[in-house]
């Protein structure tokens, strides 16, 4: 099992973040992953590494820079997100004394520190716009100027750059400068969430066992099999973190040395993929039917039909009616107004919105 964890110390210096800690390669989506990290880790390209929180963004970071001809120099890691604007440009660049109130030494930035290394920046779509500015002209030629200073510092940093927004939306909101996106996007890593690669939950609970049983003092416990078919079933959305942080508290409330569903407090279960197939064929045989009667606006009938079965299913409750079909909650009201299942006032608000986006 290959497998990216954190040591002890930086354990500890992470233990109140929502980082992933620890990520395996045993899912066929993550040994493919791992694959093209090895691919593109030798070069001294850019890399974008695209994943929502808590899929091991960090930890790839730091992989790729183990893989390079980099791997005996420096790395560098900052959250571009956990900095106030007037902070992060003394951070990334550094500063001289006197260069603003409270400096008062002169200070390396990030970019110098990482020399000859790599440089892991987090969250890079929550930059301002005028640091974006800044930062690419560090990427294009290569020296920073420390606040404070008109002399340049050349640098030879590799920047690995995280994010788990789009950044192309982004760049299409006029949010994030698109020249720093595609100077960024030379080597893009697409990190999928735990629940798109469930061949490495029970891995990854597994050596979360380890890790807090030992610092508990516990002897060997494991997981039941009902354990291990609701690990499998729970989405994850808070991805690697949120396993991590359930596997210790179930460990605190277990009594037995055999962790049982009831432990972890998991909600919003999916359904199992091992289990039997739906069967729809009453479904397509009522569909052949309608096809060979062909009613206008066919497939109207349809989704009316769908929809209203399911809001009556749910008795009414959206949230459930929107979980159940998979669709937006925005969506469903949408619907919800344009077939008249809704109150008076709801649904000429729902009519209105699609009458003006025609």
């Amino acid at each position: 099992m290959t497998l990216l964890a954190f040591d002890e110390l930086q354990l500890r210096q992470l233990s109140h973040t929502v980082r992933a800690t620890a990520m395996v390669f045993e899912d066929p989506v993550s040994r493919k992953l791992l694959e093209h990290i090895e691919r593109i880790a030798p070069s001294d390209a850019t890399v974008l590494i695209i994943g929502e929180t808590g899929t091991g963004k960090e930890l790839v970071a730091r992989h790729v820079h183990a893989l390079s001809k980099r791997a005996k120099g420096p790395f560098g890691a900052l959250n571009c997100a956990a900095l106030s604007e007037n902070l992060i440009e003394s951070e990334l660049f550094g500063h001289e004394k006197g260069a603003f109130t409270g400096a008062l030494n002169t200070k390396e930035g990030w970019f110098e520190t990482a020399n000859k290394g790599s440089l892991f920046l987090d969250e890079v779509g929550d930059l301002p716009l005028g640091l974006q500015a800044k930062l690419l002209r560090v990427l294009q030629e290569r020296e920073v100027v420390k606040v404070g200073s008109r002399t340049p510092s050349p640098v030879d940093v590799r920047v690995i750059a995280a994010t788990n927004v789009n950044l192309e939306e982004a760049v299409a909101a006029s949010h994030f400068r698109a020249d720093l996106y595609y100077r960024f996007n030379v080597a893009a890593i697409h990190l999928a969430p735990l629940r798109e690669r469930p061949g490495d939950i029970l891995p990854l609970a597994r050596h979360f066992l380890k890790v807090y049983g030992d610092r508990l003092g516990y002897g060997e416990i494991k997981l039941s099999p009902s354990t291990e078919l609701a690990l499998l079933n729970y989405d994850w959305p808070g991805n690697i973190r949120e396993l991590e942080n359930a596997v210790h508290r179930a460990l605190l409330v277990c009594p037995g040395n055999r962790l049982r569903p009831e432990d972890f407090k998991l909600s919003g279960v999916r359904a199992s993929q091992t289990g039997p197939t739906v069967s729809t064929s009453s479904l397509e045989s009522s569909l052949l039917r309608l096809c060979e009667q062909a009613p206008p606006k066919l497939f109207d009938i349809i989704e009316e039909t769908v929809i209203r079965t399911a809001f009556e299913f749910c008795e009414e409750n959206q949230v459930q009616t929107a979980r159940l079909l998979d669709i937006s909650r925005n969506v469903l009201r949408h619907k919800l107004g344009l077939y008249g299942m809704l109150a008076n006032g709801q649904r000429k608000l729902a009519v209105a919105y699609e009458e003006s986006e025609e």
